[in-house]
């Protein structure tokens, strides 16, 4: 059946709007990261994947970097390895880094880049130990004991966070117009292997990169005022200052944290997103109203 006029006058109405973002953004670096519980919708997958794959057809250069906690976490219990957390992160000892490096840089990872061929994209899947791309230093995290007050270190066993970044192996990949898809595994000075928290793994890759945009997808529509409504745009003073008073808290502090190191080495703008809502990145990219928490340096 022929489309009905309307219906087309519409759709050409939508590009003519996206043009603008479309020039924008050609031939600039766009890091995504993808991650949290939309991972696992199949329809979700579909439209994330659907994304990347425009982005790079319409001249945008993009890197995906993929967490994949929920999914570590079944694999753990299925073969019956007790998850312990501390300072509210896993603890990765010797048997869980060989189940966290089986499943982001083998199973989700190789899913991914399924799902973005699948689309018509040409993807490759990577982790930070590829060409020594990404080296990692041990995480120290320290607490206060309850009784004493006092700060004692906590011991999160191969928790790493990003030492350094060669760009090179990326430098090649994104030259012959493939897609990266990077886990965040790393190996450290010692030759060990370090799970990555996948945000701070993404604003290092778009740091190092000098990206134009990083887009945090979460389970959240971004960042939220105390009335649980969403702030479109701030600055990092501003962040600084709802962090202070209370009003970013728990796990957004730390994906903020994310967010400015990235403004500070060079990222344009960041961008925290519900990767629930279909083509999240889309409307992020390519519409005036975007589609979550703008943050830029000032």
């Amino acid at each position: 059946m022929t489309e009905s006029l309307p219906n087309v006058h519409i759709r050409a109405e939508v590009l003519v709007q996206a043009l603008p973002h479309m020039q924008r953004y050609d031939q600039e670096i766009v890091v995504v990261k993808y991650g949290g519980h939309a991972m696992g919708d199949r329809a979700a997958a579909e439209d994330f994947a659907e994304d990347i794959v425009l982005l790079e057809q319409s001249g945008i250069k993009p890197i995906v970097v993929h967490g994949g906690g929920p999914q570590i976490g079944r694999m753990l219990q299925k073969l019956g390895i007790e998850s312990e957390f501390k300072a509210g992160l896993r603890v990765t000892d010797a048997a869980t880094v060989e189940i966290v490096e089986m499943v982001l840089a083998g199973s989700i990872n190789k899913q991914i880049v399924g799902w973005i061929g699948t689309e018509g994209g040409k993807a490759v899947g990577l982790c930070g130990k590829d060409g020594n791309m990404v080296t990692a230093r041990k995480v120290t995290r320290t607490v206060a004991d309850p009784d004493s007050n006092i700060e004692k270190i906590v011991d999160l066993g191969f928790v790493g966070e990003p030492e350094s970044v060669n760009r090179d192996v990326l430098d090649a990949v994104v030259k012959a117009e493939l897609i990266p898809v990077l886990a965040p595994i790393a190996v450290g000075a010692d030759g060990q292997t370090y799970n990555v928290n996948a945000d701070t793994f993404a604003g290092a890759i778009a740091g190092a990169m000098r990206a134009k945009r990083l887009l945090l997808l979460t389970d959240v529509a971004g960042v939220l005022d105390k009335n649980r409504n969403l702030i479109p745009e701030l600055t990092i003073e501003d962040c600084r200052r709802l962090i202070a008073d209370g009003t970013i808290t728990d796990g957004m502090i730390p994906k903020i944290e994310t967010c400015i190191y990235a403004l500070e080495q060079g990222v344009e703008a960041v961008v925290i997103l519900d990767g629930k809502v279909p083509h999240a990145v889309l409307l992020e990219l390519f519409t005036d109203h975007g589609a979550g928490t703008l943050i830029r340096r000032e």
